[in-house]
């Protein structure tokens, strides 16, 4: 599976939809590394142009790469080994495409969007996956900027619950969103 993610902090909308940057948190860190190291992603890239934050990130992955660190737990070391920490959306296309050769489709998320264009379930069998990256970006905040969605190809339909309230933490949203599009490929891959 050819699938990347990318956790963005900048350029993301406050609560009155003004342009910010948000804060890197190591739950996010660790749960969504693991997340996306349990599924199947290729690179979960982190996304800040903050300096002080790369340097809190680096002490972070730096600290599981230790010795005694990786001895006490080497599954979160072997999780957090495909962490990378980029300035910019930009950079992370970049990388993709110094890995693969191939520009990523921008498939964005959102628990506020009402407009989208593709369901989670059909993501591997629509964009065909195994034949071209794609890049699903998460936002923090109250969700990725314009700067960013007038960019991707794809939004997803965005998580329901069965009450009114719908603000998941990101952490929760990624797994959710990858055991959806994860499953339904294993679904349509299994022989009967």
């Amino acid at each position: 599976m050819n699938l990347y993610l990318a956790l963005v902090h900048h350029p993301i909308k406050n609560k009155n939809g003004e342009l910010i940057t948000t804060a890197v948190t190591n739950m996010d860190i660790h749960d969504i590394g693991r997340s996306c190291r349990t599924f199947g992603v290729e690179n979960y890239f982190i996304v800040t142009p903050i300096k002080p934050q790369h340097e809190l990130v680096g002490r972070i992955l730096g600290h599981w790469e230790q010795d005694k660190s990786a001895a006490y737990n080497p599954d979160r070391q072997d999780a957090l080994s495909i962490t990378r920490l980029v300035d910019s959306v930009e950079d992370a296309i970049a990388q993709i495409i110094e890995n693969t050769g191939k520009k990523p489709i921008l498939v964005a998320t959102g628990a506020n969007f009402t407009e989208f264009n593709l369901l989670a379930e059909n993501l591997c069998d629509e964009l065909k996956i195994d034949e071209v990256p794609v890049l699903l970006l998460f936002g923090t905040g109250w969700g990725l900027h314009s700067q960013i969605l007038e960019k991707v190809d794809y939004c997803l339909k965005p998580i329901r619950g069965y009450s009114d309230y719908n603000h998941l933490s990101v952490r929760s949203a990624v797994a959710i969103y990858l055991d959806r599009i994860v499953s339904r490929k294993k679904l349509s891959n299994k022989s009967y």
